[in-house]
């Protein structure tokens, strides 16, 4: 199957399209889902791809070239200098103590020196595609467990350009010409190789200020937005095929690339252009890495493989713990933390690679280093779901420092559930109206943050009714959710009908499919996120046309009532997908002849009362 590429095309794709909504519906997240497709594919399982996954890695790296690109592409200088601090010393220390650690562990299992320093920088990298996709698809990005972790991960990428240039100076013997290729160093002295390092950085850093950002500015001249994508592509494969050729990361230099592209006025370009290929790509990578397993390997020497995995993890996510600790972190966030960046990242495998050609390592102990570097990554993802469905719940119950969780001290008869950017916003509004709510929120970082900053805030899960009857639902007057997620904000309706059959419910929902949900389960109260902030854009344009204040204001409330009153409508036939779009042509058609109607049946000579412009130039020429 391996010279047939449309046919490893389609087993690729299928695999992922079949197992990764499976692992998303059971709550394992994308990331294991593609990881499992890659190993059920694999030549150990169904060997539908690969042999001995030889094949697969290569088109791996790839992945992880266009991935770093991106990565890079993101990192503008401004923001690299405003996190410097965090950079340099979380970033630092995990990687000079993670890295200190494995090499005295390996320094007593007997490798010699400059083989133990080898391996102990590459394990000490972490998954800059794993971390950054989970993190990402949990909404945590933004959080304190994301920065920290951003910043690791930076620090990693970037000290990738030194450990490049140490490891010729490891080199004990002759490097060897892996699968027959041969590049411009070979047979160089390691010193040669170190300065090619630095010679190459150099190189790319030009070719991307000089070189590259003229070709962008002529290719752009020509407005073809698939030739600007093909100049996207050409940059990222000739990068990468030029690092190759000098015995180089392919992927550090399209890092590289990225980082000076960043500042260019084509980043946006790029970005847009690239961003349709990133996820397939980092998907592929994963179905890869889980497809590169040695099973066979594993199966040769199964406890030493275990052992070897789960004590890299260990001493990783102790080593993260403890620095979470030195920065005062949270517990529940420090222990995420530590799980996020436990495991062995993507750039160890271009790492063992580079070392398996300087011949620091034999070819045995590389694909068992390669094996435990798999391993662990998919790991990985299972860790993150047992943190999320049993550490942080049993966490929140029993740790004395959230005990004030489920103790709430005052009640009010409004009670305000999720308290992120939406929620904070309506807890404003009504305080700064004289209403006091109760406030509930999951997440300890943001609870924290919102008590130093003088709101009365309770950490607490709202899904649990011993919580919800402590904070007094039983004597309020409203409820509201402006929880993010609709899966939750779904439960608690359910939840609350059943035991408070009469409480009015006020909850938030993301779009119109939420919505029909929220009113299945009996919610009168519905708010999407982007109706009234959508229409209010809309009012401005039309008065930015010419139309009176008061008539685009009208017009604009009109819309919204004749949309909610067809909700009920379209909800009854949204699981008919043709009889659905048959009625939301007919509701749109019905909506815009209203709407019509309505500017023509009731014109007002007095709305230009509510246009402050208007009368301005009515005073001016009056005076």
């Amino acid at each position: 199957m391996e010279n047939n590429f449309l046919l490893s095309a389609v087993v690729y794709l299928a695999a992922a399209v079949v197992c990764v909504p499976i692992a998303k519906r059971l709550g394992m997240g994308s990331v294991l889902g593609y990881l499992l497709a890659g190993i059920i594919i694999g030549p150990f399982v169904f060997g539908f791809v690969g042999k001995e996954g030889e094949d697969i890695m290569h088109f791996a790296e790839f992945g992880v070239v266009m991935m770093l690109f991106l990565v890079g592409l993101e990192l503008e200088p401004q923001k690299f200098w405003k996190m410097r601090k965090m950079i340099a010393g979380v970033g630092t220390s995990q990687v000079f103590l993670t890295t200190g650690i494995i090499f005295i562990a390996t320094l007593l299992l007997g490798f010699q020196w400059q083989a133990a320093l080898a391996v102990a920088l590459a394990m000490a990298m972490s998954s800059t595609a794993i971390v950054l996709q989970s993190l990402k698809e949990k909404g945590m990005l933004d959080s304190e467990v994301g920065r920290y972790s951003f910043s690791v991960l930076l620090f990693q990428d970037i000290s990738v350009i030194p450990i490049l240039a140490i490891l010729p100076l490891l080199a004990v013997a002759a490097p060897e010409v892996v699968d027959g290729h041969k590049n411009w160093l070979d047979g160089q002295p390691g010193w040669i190789k170190t300065v090619s390092v630095f010679l190459a950085v150099g190189v790319v850093v030009a070719i991307g200020r000089y070189l590259v950002v003229p070709l962008l500015r002529v290719v752009a001249k020509t407005k073809l937005r698939e030739l600007f994508t093909a100049s996207s592509l050409l940059i990222i494969v000739s990068i990468a095929f030029l690092m190759e050729q000098v015995g180089l990361s392919p992927a550090l230099g399209t890092f590289l690339a990225g980082v000076v592209l960043a500042n260019s006025e084509f980043k946006h370009e790029l970005e847009s252009d690239v961003e349709p290929f990133k996820g397939l790509l980092l998907g592929l990578f994963f179905l890869a890495v889980g497809a590169s397993i040695n099973f066979h390997l594993v199966g040769q020497q199964p406890l030493l493989i275990v052992l070897s995995v789960f004590s890299i993890i260990i001493i990783k996510a102790v080593v993260v713990f403890l620095i979470g600790r030195w920065y005062k972190l949270t517990a529940t966030s420090n222990v995420l933390f530590a799980i996020a960046l436990s495991q062995v990242g993507e750039f160890a495998f271009v790492l063992f690679s580079f070392i398996l050609q300087l011949n620091i390592l034999d070819r045995e102990t590389s694909d068992f280093m390669m094996a435990v570097t798999a391993l662990s990554m998919t790991i990985t993802p299972i860790l993150f779901l047992v943190y999320e469905k049993i550490i942080l719940p049993r966490y929140a119950q029993t740790n004395p420092a959230q005990s004030d969780a489920d103790l709430i001290t005052e009640k009010h008869n409004v009670i305000l559930a999720g308290f992120s950017h939406y929620g904070s916003t309506i807890g404003r509004f009504l305080r700064a109206n004289g209403v006091n709510a109760t406030i509930l929120d999951n997440d300890p970082e943001r609870v924290d943050l919102l008590r130093k900053m003088g709101f009365k805030v309770y950490y607490g899960d709202a899904t649990r009714l011993d919580l919800l009857e402590s904070a007094g639902i039983e004597s309020a007057d409203v409820f509201i959710s402006a929880i993010d997620s609709p899966e939750i904000n779904l439960e608690l309706a359910n939840t609350l009908r059943k035991h408070y059959p009469a409480l009015p419910l006020l909850i938030r929902a993301r779009n119109r499919m939420d919505a029909y949900d929220l009113m299945d389960a009996g919610v009168g109260h519905i708010y999407r996120e982007s109706l009234e902030s959508s229409i209010r854009l809309g009012v401005d344009v039309l008065k930015q046309l010419g139309v009176r204040s008061y008539t685009a204001y009208r017009a604009g409330q009109n819309f919204i009532r004749y949309d909610e009153a067809a909700l009920p409508k379209l909800a009854r036939h949204r699981h008919d997908m043709k009889q659905y779009i048959k009625n939301v042509r007919e509701q749109i058609a019905l909506q815009e002849e209203l709407l019509n109607n309505d500017l023509v049946a009731t014109p007002n000579s007095n709305d230009h009362a509510w246009d402050s412009q208007h009368m301005r130039e009515t005073i001016s020429r009056q005076s």
